[in-house]
């Protein structure tokens, strides 16, 4: 019923935008309290500089004066309507401009966390946050109550969802994603996924030999937290179902092995990302190690990827879960998941190829996506001046080529192959004409439209956020303050993970974070007189905190698109995956930062600090952790 509400909401949105007026529905520049932002101010074409003089609150402001306009860079200390005054030849007038309070930033991404969380229902709760963003900035744009409600309303179809639609990474997303729907829908009907599931049997018999393998499975494809999530919820689920896993815990081993082993593996579609980060933290320290040195000396200190994925294997190998994870792990050993009680059912997707299930059938295709990818990534990639560098080793140069790799085109490439060659293994074998194979594929597109909905608006609310400049509101807490050294890594790290929570990116997290808080270090380590060894050991530190914090708050936010694609490959009701994985994410956070990035931050061997936090982890899971009884 949401569904239909929110489409239908869509509907009404785009009708009315046919009779909107197009030149007032943007704001023409949204000005933000304590954020730089170019102005723009119309003047009369025969004045120059020397005739010119703009004031605000009695400061003088440098311009640039061409062409009948002048333009300068100026950041407002103060919100609400703001004047400035423009006196030329004498005369004066007076540009009145609407500045947003920067608090007013996080209003967006609370309310989408809220109403998501409260009422269990995402769809509305992302338009709700995307909403209550435009209206703000329509609103002090000086648009009035009723005319920033509709012009918010209309900009989210005309300008957010359409800007989010036409970003080439986003459609390379969606388009992978339907590509690997079409071929989940495929394998299933022509056997292969029953195929599998009976080849694994052999191997998962017990539900902790089943969430074992998904485990395995999850850190055997670490180069990419996209083709991670997809390929092994997809494959899985029927495995997991049949051994009444329930599909909350499949959910939240797909998605806290995918980002976690991306994170902290050596080549990875990260890698690329994360060294462009740091290089713009880095450029004008005068630093003497390079940006990849510096990456990889921070990843022993990448603290919460690594206890997550041990935590979950503890949790496995003990058979133990806590908190509302071990209430549906109960309940799925009663009543196994069944695909007509979840959201992105494939219930019209059984298998049609009675005694014709082999397993290669579906093992094939999957393969080529992962090795395919990997092949993608080299070929995207490959620099041939890189291989004749003698003063680099294999691992870096491997790792040089990946980070240089476009993982986008590398995922559709092999996407693409993988679809057409279950559709050939499909007609080759007779097992299924070119008409049903088509319409099975089609079958498999429209199965994942309402998970693509939620990622377009999950984007559309980032664009919002970005905007309002929601991060920036987030790390000026951090700027100016008087903090020790020893807790700046941590702080960091809370400060990365309340950002991603917020916006549900960490790359996003990433990319705003790094050339803030790497300068900042580096000043602070400088000023309190730290031995080389120790400034450099707290500079690694809060490198790896900004990545580990990003993560932690990805995996906690209903707005993630990981998260959200989690939600998806394991077809779990999304708002239960978020409050099943919270508590685990959570904990190991909080084992994170005290024992791990605190510990370390007193020149403490990384080595050495992960040892008690495993201790830690393991003594959470024999205490709270309750035994799941098997009733069957």
């Amino acid at each position: 019923m949401t569904k239909k509400i929110t489409l239908t909401v869509f509907a009404l949105l785009c009708f009315l935008n046919l009779f909107a007026n197009k030149s007032e529905k943007a704001p023409p520049g949204v000005y933000i309290q304590n954020i730089e932002t170019s102005v723009t101010i119309d003047i009369p074409k025969d004045v120059n500089d020397t005739l010119i003089t703009i004031k605000h609150n009695q400061e003088i402001i440098e311009a640039d004066i061409s062409n009948g306009k002048a333009t300068f860079n100026y950041s407002f200390n103060d919100s609400g309507d703001q004047h400035i005054d423009v006196i030329v030849q004498g005369k004066s007038n007076i540009y009145t401009f609407g500045v947003i309070p920067l608090w007013l930033s996080v209003i967006p991404p609370l309310i989408a966390i809220f109403f998501a969380l409260a009422f269990k229902e995402v769809y509305s709760a992302l338009l709700l946050g995307i909403l209550s963003g435009t209206f703000i900035l329509f609103f002090y744009a000086g648009d009035g109550v009723l005319g920033a409600l509709l012009n918010g309303l209309l900009d989210i179809v005309d300008n957010r969802v359409i800007s989010t639609m036409t970003d080439r990474d986003h459609i390379a997303i969606i388009v992978f994603s339907m590509l690997i729907g079409g071929m989940v829908s495929l394998i299933t009907k022509n056997g292969g996924m029953t195929g599998v599931v009976n080849k694994l049997s052999k191997y998962a018999s017990t539900p902790r030999s089943g969430q074992l393998i998904t485990w395995f499975m999850g850190i055997a494809i670490f180069f990419d937290d996209y083709a991670n999530t997809l390929v092994v919820g997809n494959t899985m689920r029927p495995i997991t179902d049949r051994l009444k896993i329930s599909r909350e815990k499949l959910a939240y081993i797909v998605d806290s092995t995918a980002a976690p082993i991306a994170a902290i593996a050596f080549i990875t579609t990260w890698i690329g990302a994360e060294l462009s980060y740091i290089v713009s933290g880095t450029e004008n320290l005068g630093i003497d190690e390079s940006p990849y040195n510096i990456l990889l000396s921070s990843i022993p200190y990448s603290f919460y990827p690594v206890f997550t994925l041990v935590f979950m294997f503890m949790l496995i190998m003990k058979r133990r879960d806590f908190g509302p994870m071990h209430r549906v792990e109960t309940a799925a050993r009663k009543n196994p998941p069944t695909d007509n009680l979840q959201p992105h059912s494939q219930s019209n997707a059984g298998s049609v190829a009675k005694g014709k299930e082999r397993w290669y059938n579906a093992a094939i295709p999957v393969l080529i996506i992962i090795f395919g990818t990997i092949i993608g990534l080299l070929y995207t990639g490959w620099d041939s001046a890189l291989w004749a560098d003698n003063t680099k080793g294999f691992a870096a140069k491997l790792s040089g080529v990946i980070g240089a790799a476009d993982p986008y085109k590398a995922l559709l490439w092999s996407s693409t192959l993988g679809v057409l060659t279950a559709v050939v293994l499909t007609i080759g074998q007779r097992i299924m004409s070119l008409k049903d194979a088509t319409e099975s594929v089609i079958d498999g597109f429209k199965i994942m439209l309402t998970a693509m909905l939620i990622l377009v608006l999950a984007w559309s609310l980032a664009g919002v956020t970005a905007d309002l400049h929601t991060a920036d509101f987030l790390s000026q807490l951090l700027t100016g303050a008087n903090i020790p050294t020893f807790l700046l890594p941590a702080i960091v790290f809370m400060l990365s993970a309340l950002v991603a929570f917020s916006t549900g990116s960490s790359w996003g997290t990433m990319a705003i974070l790094y050339p803030l808080v790497l300068p900042t270090t580096w000043m602070l380590t400088k000023s309190a007189g730290l031995p080389p060894d120790e400034a450099m050991n707290i500079f690694y530190n809060v490198t790896a905190s900004v990545l580990a914090g990003s993560v932690l708050g990805d995996h906690c936010s209903p707005i993630s698109d990981t998260t959200i694609l989690s939600s998806l490959a394991s077809s779990c009701n999304h708002i239960s995956h978020v409050n099943t994985q919270l508590p685990y994410s959570l904990t190991v956070g909080a084992v994170s930062v005290v024992m791990g990035t605190i510990s370390a931050a007193f020149n403490l061997s990384p080595v050495i600090v992960f040892i008690p936090g495993f201790i830690i982890l393991y003594f959470v899971v024999a205490k709270w952790g309750k035994p799941v009884q098997d009733f069957s």
